[in-house]
């Protein structure tokens, strides 16, 4: 019975020893790596472990370059690895280059890998050109009407630029500099639309893909509208401007003339005040030289009657001028 126990605990320890065996040196990843060719060594798998590296992450990738014909070593991978990049998609890359007979370089993709960019879609796209569409251009040309343009820019990836080259927004941006230019320096709107192509070849000259990561193939324009009259829309508005600060003046100058025409009204009450106060003292004046002797009584009389005549004599012209004006009407 003790014998019986003793054989079951020691297949039992046997089982887990080689479970802890084979989970921590992969004898089957190293099986798979010799029958493709690929020499690797038992300790470099366990020293991998040790290094925290994953290494199916590394022997499989391993396994396509060598299959595919690519010359790679064990250290260019777990490098690319230990740094952070995608050992996996950047031998995709490797490969996908090799059979389109494209130039590139493990360091190169790696690199490319490290940026940021997607080393697989950059090859692909080498092999395939993209198609960028650019949103709705607007631009006035030269007699004021405005022109909707829409162009189609295929663009491909220039590998030796992928490292600090300008994405598609840069390519954009450069199109739409290049189309509003093209059609600002044209005479009439009428141009655009009967030539297109001369946005297409003018900006295809101008060397857009200078400093970017792709290369522009060709510059087609999808579509051509006619917008607003923006010249006509300026004039009226520039004539509105105009018609206000005319108003405003006119206002001003009129606010001047009331206020001059209210300073001569008081001036004429006050003119009208000095003269009655100046009649005023008339009476004054004669009744001084009456009691001084300077006046006598028939001249003071006299002076009354030569008063009341004035008096009559105006009131007579006052009617005969009334009478006159109503004669005409």
């Amino acid at each position: 019975m003790d014998s019986i126990v003793y054989v079951l605990l020691l297949a039992a320890i046997i089982i887990i020893a080689l479970s802890v065996f084979l989970s921590f040196v992969p004898i089957m990843l190293w099986i798979s790596a010799l029958a493709s060719g690929v020499r690797i060594g038992i300790i470099t798998l366990v020293a991998m472990r040790l290094r925290r590296v994953i290494p199916s992450r590394i022997v499989n990738p391993m396994i396509k370059a060598t299959k595919a014909g690519i010359e790679l070593t064990i250290n260019q991978l777990e490098s690319h690895f230990l740094a952070g990049g995608n050992v996996d998609r950047v031998v995709n890359a490797l490969i996908a280059a090799h059979r389109a007979n494209i130039h590139l370089e493990f360091e190169r993709a790696a690199a490319i890998d490290l940026a940021g960019r997607d080393v697989l879609q950059a090859v692909q796209m080498s092999v395939n050109p993209r198609v960028i569409e650019t949103p709705t251009v607007s631009a006035v040309a030269k007699d004021g009407i405005e022109v909707k343009v829409i162009a189609r820019v295929t663009v491909r990836a220039n590998i030796d630029r992928l490292v600090g080259g300008a994405g598609e927004e840069t390519i954009i941006a450069r199109v739409g500099e290049g189309i509003v230019t093209t059609v600002g320096s044209s005479n009439s709107h009428k141009d655009v639309l009967e030539n297109p192509d001369m946005i297409s070849r003018t900006v295809l000259g101008k060397g857009l893909d200078a400093g970017t990561a792709f290369e522009i193939l060709s510059i087609d324009i999808a579509d051509v509208d006619v917008g607003k009259n923006i010249g006509a829309h300026l004039q009226t508005e520039q004539a509105e401007a105009d018609k206000r600060i005319a108003q405003a003046k006119a206002e001003e100058r009129r606010a001047m003339a009331v206020a001059q025409e209210q300073e001569m009204k008081a001036k004429v009450v006050e003119m009208k005040a000095k003269v009655v106060e100046s009649e005023s003292q008339v009476p004054l004046a004669m009744a001084e030289a009456l009691r001084g002797g300077k006046l006598g009584v028939m001249e003071y009389m006299n002076l009354k009657n030569i008063d009341a005549d004035t008096q009559m004599r105006s009131s007579l012209g006052k009617m005969n001028d009334g009478g006159k004006h109503e004669d005409q009407e």
